[in-house]
């Protein structure tokens, strides 16, 4: 493969703002993964979540509601793995077989933990930290958008 392809790809990676891409030609296999998208995600994301957890709180009333955003607050301590693209969220490799992680899982730094479809491609998250998954926060084909919380791993 020459440089003129893989500067072309590069630059699709970037703009496009997909995680990760991978290319087979002949006997050449190419991986472009875009980290940076990763860690600019995880720093908006965590005061949305923070900011949402007050909410709750002041709508219901204080002695049904004091137990719930305990709850919230110990899971929110967290680290959030956020989805680096817009795409549908799939919690298993294909329709049927198991899921990758499941709550109270425990997951090491690099371990696939879902995938996400995005114009055709199939992305795979993997874990930034190893810990357990004390939260997953969406259901397997729901879409999901740019930025939002997909696990809880402390």
């Amino acid at each position: 493969m020459d440089l003129r392809k893989l500067k072309t790809l590069i630059d699709l990676v970037a703009e496009s703002g997909i995680a990760e891409l991978e290319v087979t030609e002949e006997n050449d296999k190419v991986r472009i993964v875009n980290k940076v998208q990763t860690v600019a995600v995880a720093a908006p994301v965590a005061a949305p979540v923070v900011a949402a957890a007050p909410a709750p709180v002041a709508a219901a009333p204080a002695p049904a509601a004091a137990p719930a955003p305990a709850a919230e607050e110990a899971k929110v301590e967290g680290t959030p793995v956020t989805s680096p693209m817009v795409g549908t969220f799939y919690r298993a490799p294909s329709p049927g077989a198991a899921p990758f992680v499941n709550v109270g899982d425990k997951v090491t730094a690099g371990q696939t933990l879902c995938i996400i479809e995005a114009m055709k491609l199939l992305n795979e998250i993997e874990a930034e930290t190893s810990g357990t998954v004390k939260e997953i926060c969406v259901e397997n084909g729901q879409p999901v958008e740019f930025g939002q919380t997909l696990f809880i791993i402390g």
